[in-house]
């Protein structure tokens, strides 16, 4: 089919800060879609907003006709450019982006945007902030509106990082735009107009989640069913997380693994199942914490794997059977990574059974504390744990 669409970006300035290969598409269009502000910005006969709620169907419904799409910016960052595009062929659209509000905010601060976050938070918790927090970040991030940044100063000063310097930017690009800034803690600015972004200078002492494997112990709250640190790290270097996989953590406890797998990369996900409720609950709970997405079914392993879809990873962290894994052996599909995890004797043997049958690693893992021992210190021992990793 021959290109029809034309998905333009437009910025604060509206028509005066369209390129000449923009403003020539948008005269072509029969009909032009966008959002309420960006309609009018321009003099069209066939201007049509988008529906609330949001949907793309309608400029699916005229392919073939000339059409022009108003977006912010840059269409493709948060945009509606992505979603139209997923649903057509290649040679039916050409976009024509604008500078993006990110693009700007960079702009007017000085910043290298290749060596700054950037976070959509218009439409995402302010915890999915929480895995970046580290002194020294810079990040420019969209808010949903000018009531969403205090709640961002409140939420910032109460993860421990009130010493942020706050730089908020509203009507970037137009004639109306204002820059202010201020401290998370000490934040007291009003009349913050909706459309507005915020760039952070992190700052403060509150704790940072490592980059790597393992992360405090004290960042989840537990009830003593937690994997531990060191041996987290190792159950993570056996699952060995990829972009975009999914996870099932069977019997999640706290949820750390799930969790951590999660935290590897903001594309992975885990269903964390667990049969006690108020472990179930403390799973989302410290998931909420940590700022992912963790999906949590409650019930029993068996009855709960019969209605998932296929994972990429699973790991078991205690209390596995064989009844249990009879029946992931049997559900798996080849090349899913399994890591088993046992700290009885029994299930020790049953894992070395598993392991004669069908191969893999068996490692035995012992970890020694020092600890007080009178005056002086000595080795406290933890229970070893038997972890039995393999490929199905």
């Amino acid at each position: 089919m021959n290109e029809w669409l034309s998905i333009i970006g437009i910025g604060e300035d509206g028509p005066d800060g369209l390129s000449a290969a923009s403003l020539r598409a948008l005269a072509a269009a029969e009909v032009v879609f966008g959002g309420s502000r960006h309609l009018r910005m321009i003099d069209h006969p066939q201007r049509r907003a988008w529906p609330v709620p949001f949907s793309v169907e309608p400029v699916l419904r005229l392919r073939g006709r000339k059409v022009a799409v108003l977006a912010s910016g840059d269409p493709f960052w948060h945009g509606a450019g992505g979603t139209l595009t997923g649903r057509l062929g290649k040679g039916e659209w050409r976009a024509f982006p604008a500078p993006s509000a990110t693009a700007l905010a960079a702009a007017r601060l000085g910043w290298r945007q290749e060596e700054t976050l950037r976070l959509g938070l218009h439409a995402a918790p302010l915890g999915s902030l929480r895995r970046h927090l580290a002194p020294g970040l810079r990040a420019i991030v969209t808010l949903r509106d000018g009531g969403a940044a205090g709640e961002l100063a409140e939420w910032l000063t109460g993860e421990g990082f009130g010493a942020t310097r706050l730089t908020l930017m509203e009507r970037l690009g137009g004639g109306s735009e204002r820059i202010r800034g201020t401290t998370a803690a000490e934040f007291a600015l009003t009349d913050v107009d909706p459309l507005v972004i915020a760039a952070l200078e992190i700052a403060g002492e509150g704790p940072v989640i490592p980059r790597c494997s393992g992360v405090q112990d004290g960042l989840f709250a537990h009830d003593g069913q937690i994997t531990k640190r060191p041996i987290r790290a190792l159950a993570l270097s056996a699952l060995a997380p990829r972009r975009g996989e999914l996870l099932w953590d069977i019997g999640a406890g706290s949820g750390s693994v799930g969790i951590e797998w999660m935290l590897c990369d903001p594309t992975a996900r885990c269903i964390a199942i667990e049969r006690d409720p108020a472990r179930a609950l403390r799973c989302q709970s410290n998931a909420a914490s940590l700022g992912v997405a963790l999906e949590v079914r409650e019930g029993a392993a068996q009855d709960v794997i019969a209605t998932l879809g296929d994972p990429h990873a699973v790991f078991v962290g205690g209390g596995a059977d064989d009844a249990l894994l009879h029946a992931l052996w049997e559900r798996l599909a080849p090349g899913v990574r399994l890591v088993i995890h046992a700290v009885t004797l029994e299930t020790e043997a049953l894992l070395a059974r598993w392991h004669g049958v069908h191969g893999g690693s068996l490692l035995r893992i012992e970890l020694s504390e020092a600890r007080p021992l009178g005056r002086k210190r000595g080795w406290k021992a933890s229970y070893p744990v038997v972890q039995w990793s393999v490929t199905r």
